[in-house]
């Protein structure tokens, strides 16, 4: 859930998880969260995961039994990482200055998103066709995006902040699948382009 790219992204998926600090739970989840993005949570093994944390793979049952504990934590990791995006982003002064930032920040990221989709977006497609609750943990760091983003446009002013954080978000779900599906990140920069626009016309 960079941004959600960031959250929803927020940290590049090609970026070693090595260099992070932090335990090695942290570690492994960030790892997940990384290489689920690349290759789906059925073509990765324990091994990738282990490899990009820097963990050898025989720890990684120390800290997670199964597989679907890993994609949990993952989720865990997106949701930390929206939390941490927002704290950043709740620094500047205007709440239109925090949503224009939130938009740069997905469209910072369209590369990765022309390779692989939106991070958290991504991962949230795939739990829904499974029937063993994940989906709803991944709907719940999708809802505090939108409450985020919801917030944004109260402080707006705009009685109708609820469908405008919906609006939103779901335009940012939009061109991440476009830009993915036509490997084309320049959707992405001008689609971002005209969200500023339209949040410029909004204040």
């Amino acid at each position: 859930m960079s941004t959600l790219s960031q959250v929803t992204d927020s940290d590049s998926p090609t970026r070693p998880v090595r260099r992070r600090g932090g335990a090695k739970r942290e570690r492994l989840a960030n790892a997940a969260a990384e290489v689920f993005h690349r290759q789906g949570v059925e073509k990765t093994t324990l091994n990738d995961i282990a490899r990009l944390a820097d963990v050898p793979v025989g720890n990684v049952y120390y800290y997670f039994k199964t597989k679907d504990q890993l994609v949990e934590a993952a989720v865990g990791a997106h949701r930390a990482r929206l939390a941490a995006l927002t704290e950043r982003l709740d620094a500047l002064p205007e709440p239109a200055d925090r949503l224009k930032a939130l938009i740069t920040g997905w469209v910072d990221q369209r590369e990765t998103a022309a390779r692989f989709g939106c991070p958290f977006g991504t991962l949230a497609t795939e739990l829904d066709k499974r029937d063993d609750g994940l989906d709803q943990a991944a709907a719940e760091v999708m809802r505090a995006l939108i409450a985020w983003v919801s917030g944004q446009f109260t402080q707006m002013g705009r009685p109708d902040a609820q469908d405008l954080a919906v609006e939103l978000v779901a335009a940012y779900q939009g061109m991440s699948v476009l830009t993915n599906t036509l490997r084309d990140p320049g959707i992405m920069a001008a689609r971002g382009a005209r969200l500023i626009a339209w949040i410029d016309g909004l204040a």
